[in-house]
């Protein structure tokens, strides 16, 4: 029974999962940018530039003492992964919750008559982190194929 559920699981190498996490990472922080910029055109240029370099802050803030260390642990984990391997295990089992938590209280958020102007550091706080942080993932994948590529195989 269980040889048969592993031919189900979607399967692929390290790298991929590398790439895939990257982009994955990149991708929401690039989304959440969107959504601040379509903010940040709606008020004047001053205050613009204020919470637009508030966010800025904060996202080196949020890369250098959280998501950068998160990148890390999950560079890690993929790493002791042997090949091929699940294509969802780019992510602990854990974080998909979590992941679950903040994309709802990012619509709630969205959603809610809190005035944009304080959404906007955190969207663009979050994004650039998250932007960030996937520059980790690539570093690493580039290390894997040209450096440590027996690492990764």
């Amino acid at each position: 029974m269980k040889s048969k559920l592993a031919s189900l699981t979607p399967a692929v190498n390290k790298r991929v999962l590398l790439v895939l996490s990257g982009t994955m990472w990149a991708g929401v922080g690039l989304l959440l940018w969107q959504f601040a910029y379509q903010w940040l055109m709606t008020i004047e240029r001053t205050p613009a530039l204020w919470l637009g370099g508030g966010g800025m802050g904060l996202a080196l803030l949020i890369h250098l003492f959280g998501f950068s260390k998160l990148a890390a642990k999950n560079i890690q984990r993929i790493a002791d992964k042997s090949n091929p391997t699940c294509i969802f295990s780019f992510q602990s089992w854990p974080s998909y919750l979590n992941i679950i938590l903040m994309m709802s209280l990012g619509i709630a958020l969205r959603h809610s008559s809190l005035p944009r102007e304080y959404l906007i550091p955190l969207y663009v706080g979050i994004g650039g982190a998250l932007v960030l942080s996937s520059l980790i993932y690539f570093r690493v994948f580039a290390r894997a194929m040209v450096k440590e590529p027996e690492k990764w195989a």
